[in-house]
C-alpha cells in the first residue's frame, strides 16, 4: 500500500523547511528537530497527579522520571521509554503521548529520560533504563496507590530498550512485567535486510540515519551482536513478558520487527503484531499530527485493557 496521504502531506511540508539530512546532523541539531515536532503535538489530557521523580541509577547518577496518573487509582503502571535513536529526546517531548496513553488505559504513565549517546554510549541507555524500570518496580505502591500490574513499553529505540529489559527482568526473576510494548522496535543491528533496502521506506528514519544512530550509542561494531542491544539474537526468548508489537508498512525497521514477533512467538511467548499499513516509522507517536498515530494508540489501549482486565479476572478467582 502506498504511504497514507496525511504522512506523505507531512514528510512534503518537511521536505520544504530545507533541513539538511538527519545523518548529516550533529547530535545537537538533531535533538533541536527532534524538539520541533514535539512542538506539534499540542497539549495532553489534564492529569490527576502530575510528579517530577529520579530514581538511582548508577554512580550516584539520579534518572529524571515524569509521573502522569489519570485518576487517585490508577488500574497499572506503563513504564515508558521514548525513542530517539538512543541520541535524542526527552521526557517533555514525549508528555503529550504519555499523557494520551494515561487517560486512554487509566494506567499512570512513568517517562523515563535516560542517558543519550554519544556522551553516554552502550551500555548507559540500558543501565538506566533498568534502574529506573527496578526502582519503580519497588515503589509501585507509592505511585499507584497499591500493587498495581507494571507494563514496560517503548518506540524505536525506546523499544529496543524495552525487549532488552524484558530479557533481564526474566533472568533476574523480577520485575514482573505483565506486558511489553514494543512499537517499530529496534531488535537487530542488520542494517542489509529487504526492508532497509527499499527505497520505498527511506522516509522519516532512513539507512543512513539508522547508521548514525547505531555508531552514537554503539561505535564498536563488534559490541552490536550482544543481546542487550540487538534481542533478536538472544539465545533465548522464552517466558519473556506477553508483547504487542506496533509494526510500520513504511519502515526500515519493519522486517526485524515483524522476524523479533515471529521469534518470540517461535519461544512461546503470547505476541499480538499488526503491520499499519501506509504508516512511516514510529507513526505512533505523531500525536494530534498524523490519523495512523490514533489508531496505533487505540491498537495498544485495546491489547492493555485486555490483558489487563485477564489479570483482574485471574486475581479475583484467587
Amino acid at each position: 500500500m502506498a504511504l497514507d496521504e496525511a504522512t506523505a502531506a507531512f514528510l512534503t511540508q518537511m521536505g520544504e523547511g530545507g533541513s539538511k539530512p538527519l545523518h548529516e546532523m550533529s547530535p545537537e541539531e538533531a535533538r533541536g528537530l527532534g524538539a520541533e515536532l514535539a512542538a506539534l503535538y499540542g497539549e495532553g489530557p489534564d492529569m490527576h497527579r502530575f510528579a517530577e521523580l529520579s530514581a538511582p541509577g548508577i554512580d550516584g547518577y539520579l534518572i529524571p522520571l515524569r509521573l502522569l496518573s489519570p485518576s487517585e487509582s490508577p488500574r497499572g503502571v506503563i513504564v515508558y521509554f521514548h525513542g530517539g535513536g538512543w541520541t535524542m529526546g526527552t521526557v517533555a517531548e514525549f508528555d503529550t503521548l504519555g499523557r494520551v496513553l494515561a487517560e486512554r488505559t487509566g494506567c499512570a504513565v512513568a517517562l523515563v529520560e535516560y542517558r543519550l549517546a554519544p556522551e553516554n554510549p552502550y551500555p548507559t541507555a540500558v543501565d538506566d533504563s533498568w534502574a529506573a524500570l527496578q526502582w519503580i518496580d519497588s515503589n509501585v505502591e507509592t505511585l499507584a496507590g497499591r500493587r498495581v500490574p507494571l507494563i514496560a513499553a517503548g518506540d524505536s529505540a525506546g523499544a529496543n530498550l524495552v525487549a532488552v529489559l524484558a530479557i533481564r527482568a526474566r533472568d533476574a526473576g523480577a520485575p514482573d512485567l505483565a506486558m511489553q510494548i514494543l512499537v517499530c522496535p529496534v531488535t537487530d543491528c542488520d542494517l542489509d535486510n529487504e526492508t532497509y533496502r527499499d527505497p520505498a521506506n527511506q522516509l522519516i528514519v532512513t539507512r543512513e540515519a539508522m547508521s548514525w544512530y547505531w555508531s552514537n550509542y554503539a561505535p564498536d561494531p563488534s559490541l552490536r551482536e550482544k543481546p542487550d542491544l540487538s534481542p533478536a539474537r538472544a539465545s533465548e526468548l522464552s517466558n519473556v513478558a506477553p508483547a504487542v508489537m506496533v509494526i510500520a508498512e513504511h519502515d526500515v525497521l519493519r522486517q526485524e520487527g515483524e522476524n523479533y514477533a515471529k521469534l518470540l512467538s517461535d519461544a512461546g511467548v503470547p505476541v499480538e503484531s499488526k503491520v499499519f499499513a501506509g504508516q512511516m516509522h514510529d507513526f505512533f507517536c505523531f500525536v494530534n499530527v498524523l490519523p495512523g498515530s490514533a489508531e496505533g494508540i487505540s491498537f495498544v489501549v485495546d491489547a492493555i485493557d485486555h490483558r489487563l482486565s485477564t489479570l483482574t479476572e485471574r486475581q479475583l478467582q484467587r
